[in-house]
């Protein structure tokens, strides 16, 4: 080691440096004994992914910075290592190759470089150095773990934009179909007036089905569910509404709605235009699944002080992969398109209701979902 190493301006001293400064005259003496200076250019290696932890370097002057492979094509930054400190230590301490590339990033990059052996046997003659390099270490981790969960929430964030963005897509696109087949329809000259003023209802239907539809998404991007007041009404003649608009809305794709059994005469609690979005999403989903057109059955019971609505179709079923997280946003069961975002709306309305929401697979049968609501008790 050349006498004044450590001395020329503008470098880290000896003193400032944070490995060497607090270690006893004896072990410093034995470590410089066997340490080499070396000068490194922009862009040059101090040592690359799988290389040998043949020792450790002290940055005297420059920038090195440490990147790692985090997939295929990309490297993310880990840390800048700047004038008195030191890098390439985890794989002397592990006794493995490197995780990580160092490259300089200034002209000139200066270091001291201190061999695996030199560096072991400091170790066992100072127990400070020791505490050193393990605190070292796990500041070293702890910040390399921190660099590393910002960059996977920022990937999945991107993700979730996405899924978002598909699930806005998708359910946007059934009414603007709509809207678009009624509106060529109703201008053509073989229409009547009376096919004209139902196509003019059909397309104000949709307007108001897509401002809905806007509305909730603000509400489930917000966190914050917008108030809305449950009126007592009558079960049977909101459902029978519901699929009157629901069965219109669908037959243009070749799907059928039918009642298995009749809505029971009872009163519900209810907000006729958000439960009629929980009817909107299951059967919507169910035509989604069966491209082909088929069959969707509405099935009802009383039970206890509850009534359960039954939707099911004769789609493919759930998939039993899915089964257990339907609910969750942006889960799908089986569609090319969609991310079930409108199930995750499903669930808190009904929640918002007083009631619950299941998915029932079985075997050899398609999609079954159902909910239960309460029943307002007699006067």
């Amino acid at each position: 080691m050349p006498p004044g190493f450590f001395q020329n301006a503008g470098v880290v001293t000896l003193a400032n440096s944070k490995l060497l400064g607090p270690l006893p005259p004896d072990v410093l003496a034995g470590l410089l004994a066997d340490a080499t200076a070396r000068r490194f250019a922009v862009g040059d290696e101090l040592f690359r992914e799988g290389d040998a932890g043949d020792g450790i370097y002290i940055v005297r002057e420059g920038r090195v910075e440490v990147t790692g492979a985090v997939g295929p094509g990309r490297r993310l930054v880990f840390a800048q290592i700047g004038p008195g400190e030191i890098l390439g230590e985890m794989a002397v301490i592990e006794n493995q190759p490197r995780s990580a590339t160092a490259t300089a990033l200034a002209d000139p990059t200066r270091v001291l470089f201190i061999p695996h052996a030199s560096l072991l046997l400091a170790v066992r003659r100072s127990p400070e150095l020791a505490l050193f390099l393990l605190r070292e270490v796990s500041h070293r981790l702890r910040e390399f773990n921190r660099v590393y969960l910002e960059e996977v929430l920022q990937t999945e964030r991107l993700a979730i934009v996405g899924r978002f963005a598909r699930s806005i897509i998708h359910d946007l696109k059934n009414p603007l179909n709509i809207i678009g087949l009624t509106a060529e329809m109703g201008v053509t000259d073989a229409a009547t007036p009376e096919a004209r003023q139902q196509a003019k209802l059909r397309i104000r239907r949709q307007v108001e089905r897509i401002n809905e539809l806007i509305g909730e998404i603000l509400d489930f991007t917000q966190g914050t569910a917008a108030a809305f007041e449950l009126t007592p009404t009558p079960y049977a003649e909101f459902v029978e509404r519901a699929i009157h608009e629901i069965g219109s809305e669908i037959e243009v794709k070749g799907v059928t709605l039918a009642f298995e059994t009749q809505p029971p005469p009872v009163i519900v609690k209810l907000n006729p235009r958000r439960l009629r979005r929980v009817f909107q999403n299951l059967i919507h989903n169910a035509t989604d699944v069966m491209p082909d057109g088929g069959l969707v059955w509405l099935r009802f019971e009383t039970q206890g002080g509850d009534v359960i609505t039954e939707i099911e179709d004769t789609g493919p079923g759930i998939p039993p992969e899915v089964a257990g997280r339907l609910f969750e946003a942006f889960a799908t069961h089986g569609k090319s398109h969609g991310t079930g975002l409108g199930l995750s709306i499903s669930k808190k309305i009904i929640e918002d209701h007083g009631g619950k929401i299941w998915a029932r697979p079985e075997a050899g049968r398609g999609a079954i979902f159902a909910f239960k609501l309460p029943i307002v008790p007699p006067a």
